[in-house]
């Protein structure tokens, strides 16, 4: 499976925030198709509470049409998340966007409608600080 040219950016992203990472690539062995998500993460959020698992999808968002690229990427993440859901009920789907590609293309109404209606949960970073700017958890 080749990786995303910001996967290994992303993992930076989340081992600042705290998480290990528990998987590279996420292969969903227990599902048929084996799916491969990009990554697997884990963080202990409290002694008591356990940890918060995560399945991470990572896109660069490179392609000439964002809306053509964006189809792909939803129908992708809705595939995932409910292969997960079967497999991991606690875990989490993320779907990792750079904040350029947020603030130009995930501000568009007809976009941020998919992301309310489908309940995508995104994580939005800085890839030069490797800084979370927005949780979707």
């Amino acid at each position: 499976m080749a990786k995303d040219y910001f996967h290994g950016t992303v993992q930076d992203v989340l081992l600042n925030e705290g998480f290990a990472i528990t998987h590279d690539p996420y292969v969903m062995r227990k599902y048929d198709p084996q799916w491969e998500l990009d990554f697997g993460a884990e963080k202990v959020i409290a002694a008591e509470s356990g940890f918060l698992k995560i399945a991470v999808e990572v896109k660069s968002y490179f392609e000439d049409s964002f809306a053509h690229a964006f189809h792909g990427i939803l129908g992708q993440y809705l595939n995932y998340r409910l292969a997960l859901n079967m497999v991991e009920p606690d875990r989490k789907m993320l779907l990792a966007v750079p904040e350029d590609i947020y603030l130009s293309e995930f501000s568009r109404q007809g976009i941020r409608n998919s992301i309310h209606f489908y309940d995508v949960r995104l994580i939005v970073y800085n890839p030069i600080d490797k800084t979370v700017l927005r949780w979707g958890l």
